[in-house]
């Protein structure tokens, strides 16, 4: 019996225990109890969770007067239980932000004191509630556009530009013992990078303690390369004590624009279905192996660098869980993380093992 069949495998944190938090964002099914098959797989291979929905503003705090902290005291308790390292993601974001945040009791557009107020009461009832209990908190994602300049979201014309040196003023006063990131995404093109490069040493002018950035790591079987991504964590080192791989997973199939409205696969002819969808029932051998060997150089890259890395976090604890599957187009059947769909570890799994012990990709 082999060992991939056997169960007798290395535990991730245990490979990397040296080196860096080995994280995995937890669904709210996850969370809750549904999913037992996964979270034993959770418990087994990391010591850091992060939640991908339950503590975004659409859901914590869905109506004006209401808060709904189910999901998220049984986040923070489960993490306690299992003593992992706890992130809260996240505080302010364009996204799964309900557009009430931003409107008065009769539906026009708050002021700029009313929004922050807003923002402020918001950020203090959140992490003043998991206050000495969420180790870390994403306080504000992805501000910053692909042309290096602030995105033009709603925070940005309402508040200004100093919306996101406010969310890190509240978020400190809320609960100064927590780490605060900022997080965002192709930090390996230049021109976003030095955008939030610009941000973060514009905080720091002002007195604005930044503890780590994250960067995503929605990564393809074929780009960013290698050198690119190393070049982001090299420029990032030594803005922040804490840099980190925060969303990290590997889509093999054909790139669609991640910047597009989602679609669904049925909308498209039989032909670009096949097209965007090539594997809907099960991956190739061949592309099996390529996943492995993507994900055998990013962890090599990675170890290198394990001096100024704090955490890489993996977007989904297996491939029917992972939010490539139906986004950008809903429908796909997509295969990005170590372990299959069944909880079964990948030879991406056994890769990722061999880069941090030095032997070759593959044996």
């Amino acid at each position: 019996m082999s060992l991939a069949t056997s169960g007798d495998y290395p535990a991730l944190k245990d490979v990397f225990k040296d080196d860096f938090y080995i994280g995995v964002a937890l669904s709210g099914d996850q969370i809750l109890g549904r999913q037992p098959q996964a979270m034993a797989i959770v418990e087994r291979h990391f010591n850091s969770i992060t939640p991908e929905n339950i503590l975004k503003w659409e859901a914590v705090h869905p109506e004006p007067q209401r808060y709904d902290f189910e999901a998220a005291d049984q986040y923070v308790t489960l993490g306690e239980r299992l003593g992992m390292k706890i992130i809260g993601h996240t505080l302010v974001w364009h996204v799964q932000t309900p557009d009430w945040v931003f409107k008065d009791d009769s539906g026009r557009d708050l002021d700029r004191q009313a929004l922050l107020e807003r923002m402020r009461q918001h950020i203090f009832t959140v992490m003043g509630r998991y206050r000495g209990r969420i180790h870390g908190w994403d306080v504000v994602n992805e501000a910053v556009d692909a042309d290096g300049r602030l995105r033009p979201t709603r925070w940005l014309q309402i508040i200004g530009e100093d919306y996101v040196a406010k969310a890190f003023e509240f978020a400190r006063q809320a609960d100064p013992a927590a780490e605060l990131y900022y997080n965002d995404y192709d930090l390996e093109r230049p021109a976003k990078r030095e955008g939030v490069i610009r941000l973060i040493k514009q905080l720091q002018s002002m007195g604005i303690r930044v503890d780590g950035i994250g960067t995503q790591g929605h990564w393809f079987l074929d780009q960013p390369g290698l050198d690119q991504i190393e070049e982001s964590i090299l420029d990032l080192a030594g803005l922040a004590p804490r840099i980190m791989v925060t969303e990290l997973d590997v889509g093999v199939l054909p790139y669609y624009p991640l910047d597009s409205p989602v679609v669904d696969l049925r909308s498209f002819d039989a032909a670009t279905q096949k097209r965007y969808n090539p594997y809907p029932d099960g991956l190739p051998d061949y592309v099996q192996q390529a996943l492995a060997d993507r994900y055998y150089q990013i962890f090599r890259l990675l170890c290198r660098h394990r001096d100024k890395l704090d955490r890489v976090t993996f977007w989904a604890v297996d491939d029917g869980r992972s939010w490539r599957n139906y986004w950008p187009i809903r429908g796909r059947t997509e295969y990005p993380m170590l372990f299959d769909r069944q909880c079964r570890p990948k030879p991406a799994f056994w890769a990722v093992v061999r880069a941090r012990q030095g032997k070759e990709a593959r044996g």
